[in-house]
């Protein structure tokens, strides 16, 4: 029993001395602070960047394909065997040209017996009328040899077409493909694709563009420009700016309900044959904004995908919330939030809060819009 009166006494003793010394902490800090408080923080040194409004000149980019203005599928419209190739893979063509023969031999001598068969029914037919005028002859026979004649007729028409389609030409200017039949090859008729033929100078890029945008594209659409107008520009895959700008030709009839998309078609001239049908780039649109709010990028942060900047008011900052746009290089583009004439934080926003004092060091000068 004693010994637990002595443990006792002895804590009691060691917590008087705890709380001695935590009363004693806590006078000396007042004695440091006139007014009786904790110390305060000394001012954050900062640097200042002054809201002003200027103009900006940007590029939009969208996903685009090179498409082309006209191509078609050779298909055969007789079948047979390929006996003629008339053009080497890849060639440019001209409209007319010689491509490719399907046994014109067996078509030719079709022809050439539905022709004489032609002219035997016709003299035939002339012979009955003459012994029909001198009844001489069944008005019968001289009816089935009408008949007889103009399905002569008809058989020599379809030889001829036959025959005449035995050869495939070129339909207009432009660039064949890589061969999908050799010679000696059955093709058949409405079935066997034999190659692709496509214009190539110029060609078309269709892109697509949201249906909040049509007004913007509209009015380029109905703008008059220039053969040297850099509104559209192409970004190519290699991240290369193709030399020659293009012009918007037209949009299309409807938006797609799927997707609020509408499609928009440029014209690009192709010299060089670098465009080709199919390649996917990036089109650039020239955006030019007037009076708009420019600020140093850095002074921009987020917080749960809203915006914030400091903007400092006497020797304090207040957190406000803004509007940001696009960032173009080292400046972001304000949409509201900020009047012209503000100070915001640049530099050593990551140690400030709201109500944060603080003491401006170097100012941030304006940049130059790029």
């Amino acid at each position: 029993m004693k010994k637990y009166i002595s443990n006792y006494n002895k804590m009691k003793k060691r917590i008087y001395l705890i709380s001695l010394l935590l009363v004693s902490g806590f006078l000396l800090a007042g004695c440091g602070n006139k007014k009786g408080g904790f110390p305060q923080m000394p001012p954050s040194q900062v640097s200042a960047y002054t809201v002003k409004v200027g103009n900006v000149a940007y590029y939009d980019e969208y996903p685009a394909t090179v498409v082309a203005l006209n191509q078609v599928e050779l298909r055969p419209l007789v079948s047979g065997y390929l006996t003629d190739l008339y053009f080497k893979d890849g060639q440019h063509v001209t409209k007319g040209m010689k491509l490719y023969a399907i046994d014109q031999q067996q078509y030719k001598a079709a022809y050439d017996a539905a022709k004489a068969n032609l002219e035997r029914a016709k003299q035939d037919y002339a012979r009955y009328q003459e012994l029909a005028k001198n009844n001489a002859i069944a008005t019968q026979v001289v009816e089935h040899s009408l008949a007889d004649l103009k399905a002569a007729e008809s058989s020599l028409s379809t030889a001829e077409t036959n025959y005449r389609n035995s050869v495939i030409y070129a339909p207009f200017d432009g660039t064949i493909g890589i061969s999908n039949v050799k010679l000696g090859s059955a093709v058949i008729v409405g079935q066997t694709l034999m190659n692709t033929i496509s214009s190539n100078n110029p060609v078309d890029v269709d892109f697509s563009i949201d249906e909040k945008e049509i007004g913007f594209f509209t009015n380029l659409l109905h703008k008059k420009t220039g053969d040297k107008d850099s509104t559209f520009t192409l970004l190519l895959p290699d991240q290369t700016v193709y030399p020659y700008p293009g012009r918007l030709m037209l949009m299309d009839r409807a938006v797609d309900p799927a997707t609020g998309t509408l499609t928009a078609r440029l014209e690009f001239p192709n010299n060089q044959d670098l465009l080709k049908p199919g390649l996917t780039c990036n089109v650039r649109v020239l955006n030019y904004q007037k009076n708009s709010i420019l600020i140093p990028a850095e002074a921009v942060t987020v917080q749960m995908g809203e915006y914030f900047v400091f903007v400092i008011e006497g020797n304090k900052v207040s957190e406000r919330k803004v509007d940001a746009g696009r960032t173009i290089g080292s400046q972001t583009i304000i949409n509201s939030g900020l009047k012209p004439g503000e100070q915001i934080v640049t530099e050593g926003v990551q140690k400030l809060r709201d109500g944060s004092q603080v003491m401006l060091g170097n100012s941030k000068m304006p940049q130059k819009n790029q």
